[in-house]
């Protein structure tokens, strides 16, 4: 009896001594009760094994790796800012990819091609023009050179984006601010650059930005310092005022008014009903199963299994995207198509049908605009998806592990 008691003595000391005992911050988690059987990281990736494999080949099991390894990341350079940023970075090893060597090739060999255009006469009279053409067999034309050696686009100006070199995977320090508080350069994915680069923003644009938020492409737009009216829109409220804030810490105040930037929330898929035939370029960045992200973050990961509804309805969703793009285009104008991943049913199905749709339900006529001129001038900075029968991809490579980003661009004719 004496020892049943000191038993339940020493119980009751133990209880006090545990109350006592102030309790840790974090309490280990109980994985049976909490963690998911199968989380939404590894559906992605079973996923992807079954469809990618069969899409990219033997191509496959290389970008498998470096999607699920360290991403790199690009340093796009605010030109509002006040401080010499590119050389400080240049000072850490690295390089402004848009004005690098591979560039300053292309573009020199191009250059006899539109010096030659643009030193051709333009023909006083008919009588003239069969004179000079009997008169020079085999002299360039400027009909010629216009209609068959000139790009058909050229690129943004003023953009430019700092990378460190291949297979160097050092990370980009934080962006301070200048002396008017605005950050130097925002880091994003390199080859998001792309798309804003080959939407060939010329001085004087309206631009629609149709998807913006978080803000890089929208900041690269920007960049250009050619955008006479942006308008900036994305259906999230909690996106957009993200959006905002991007904006502010990279914009001078007085350039932010509704006579140079629009920001709004509306349904994107809506925009043909709100503004036809207003934009000179329109950048369709849309929503979709953002493939690094989906193998790398069980939060907010579309293959959750509470969005596989929303999941499966992608497609649709950004063909009625790119479709208000393109009805918000002027005739003449571009449409700039642009996803993170690498299915095709997202990137060129979308694109397909869009373009059949455009035709069939609103009488628009587009046609594909060639993208060569991205793949030649930075074929050594991306890797690229080879034999892609509409539009480009930039792949993820361990030693450029940037991407994946596929983009496709249109011209409205009518």
């Amino acid at each position: 009896m004496a020892m049943l008691l000191e038993t339940r003595l020493l119980f009751r000391k133990v209880k006090d001594l545990r109350s006592l005992t102030p309790r840790r911050g974090r309490v280990k988690e109980k994985w049976a009760a909490t963690r998911a059987k199968h989380p939404p990281t590894s559906l992605a990736l079973h996923h992807f094994d079954a469809k990618y494999s069969v899409q990219l080949g033997r191509l496959w099991p290389s970008v498998r790796v470096a999607l699920l390894s360290e991403r790199k990341y690009g340093a796009l350079l605010n030109n509002f800012s006040s401080d010499a940023v590119l050389a400080n970075l240049q000072a850490q090893g690295c390089r402004d990819f848009i004005s690098d060597s591979d560039a300053e090739e292309y573009l020199y060999n191009l250059h006899p091609i539109l010096s030659a255009a643009q030193s051709c006469p333009e023909p006083e009279s008919e009588v003239g023009a069969d004179k000079q053409e009997e008169s020079s067999d085999g002299a360039m034309k400027k009909s010629d050179v216009d209609d068959q050696q000139r790009p058909p686009f050229l690129l943004s100006r003023n953009i430019n984006c700092a990378v460190f070199p291949r297979g160097d995977i050092t990370r980009f320090k934080p962006a301070r601010p200048d002396m008017q508080g605005l950050l130097g350069y925002y880091l994003m994915d390199a080859a998001s650059v792309l798309p804003c680069l080959a939407l060939d923003v010329q001085e004087g644009h309206r631009v629609l930005d149709l998807c913006a938020a978080p803000g890089g492409k929208s900041l690269a737009l920007l960049q250009t310092q050619a955008v006479r009216f942006l308008c900036v829109n994305d259906s999230s409220v909690s996106r957009t005022q993200r959006l905002r804030k991007v904006l502010r810490r990279y914009v001078p105040k007085e350039f932010l008014t509704d006579e140079n930037i629009r920001i709004t929330s509306f349904d994107g898929t809506k925009w043909g009903e709100i503004e036809r035939n207003t934009f000179d370029r329109v950048l369709v960045d849309v929503p979709c199963t953002t493939d690094r992200h989906s193998l790398t973050e069980d939060d907010n990961n579309i293959f959750s299994k509470s969005r596989t509804g929303e999941r499966r309805m992608l497609p649709k969703l950004q063909v009625e995207l790119l479709l208000a793009g393109i009805e918000a285009a002027c005739p003449g104008g571009e449409i700039m198509y642009s996803t993170c991943t690498l299915s095709q049913i997202q990137n060129m199905g979308v694109v397909e049908q869009a373009i059949h749709q455009a035709q069939q339900n609103h009488g628009i006529h587009l046609e594909v605009v060639d993208l060569q001129l991205v793949t030649n001038m930075f074929r050594k900075t991306f890797h690229f998806a080879p034999d892609l029968h509409l539009g480009v991809m930039v792949v993820p490579h361990l030693a450029a592990n940037f991407g994946p980003i596929y983009m496709c661009k249109l011209k409205r004719m009518t």
